[in-house]
């Protein structure tokens, strides 16, 4: 069974950072394009970042110099690196997988692109 798991969400004080990893079963990983997005309460749903199968990176405006995505194929595995967290930064995070290694234009910032999802990890970023 294809799943998809959020882990490292949490508490955190703005400027602080946290990890999140994208832990994916029954199917290998880096062979697919992997995004990150996150839907805060009463928004819709925001791509911010992308890592192709030949570790291409994409990364929205409003996360680009902060947040990194990265991959580990050998613990099939995404991460997401999260630096100089804001309060607006505080939202339900989810990953998803693509069904290609690599998505083109702006296409990655698209959740029509992506065929798997995970439950999401929330991020609360607050003093």
């Amino acid at each position: 069974q294809l799943q998809l798991v959020e882990s490292g969400g949490g508490l955190v004080q703005p400027g602080g950072s946290l990890r999140l990893s994208c832990a994916a079963s029954g199917f290998t990983l880096g062979h697919y394009a992997i995004g990150w997005f996150r839907q805060a309460l009463g928004k819709e749903r925001e791509a911010f970042s992308c890592i192709t199968d030949d570790v291409s990176t994409y990364y929205g405006d409003s996360v680009r110099g902060r947040f990194t995505i990265s991959r580990e194929n050998a613990k099939n595995t995404v991460y997401l690196q999260m630096n100089s967290l804001k309060p607006e930064d505080t939202a339900v995070y989810y990953c998803a997988a693509a069904d290609l290694p690599r998505l083109w234009g702006t296409s990655w910032s698209t959740a029509e692109s992506y065929t798997y999802w995970g439950q999401g990890t929330q991020v609360t970023v607050s003093s």
